[in-house]
């Protein structure tokens, strides 16, 4: 059972994540969630900490 019922989530697709202290505001979920998930693959040290931080714990 979730949290939230689904029901109550909201209908729009856009996202704002904040990441190095820049906040940005995507139009697409699916977008955003391909993006820090291409970061994670790409980079290393601190700024993948910082990609794998957005995913897991603001995008999903």
């Amino acid at each position: 059972m979730l949290k939230t019922p689904e029901l109550a989530m909201p209908r729009t697709r856009k996202v704002t994540t904040v990441c190095n202290g820049k906040r940005e505001v995507w139009s697409d979920y699916e977008e955003a969630k391909a993006y820090f998930l291409e970061m994670m693959m790409t980079v290393e040290g601190e700024e993948r900490d910082r990609a794998e931080c957005v995913y897991w714990n603001g995008i999903l």
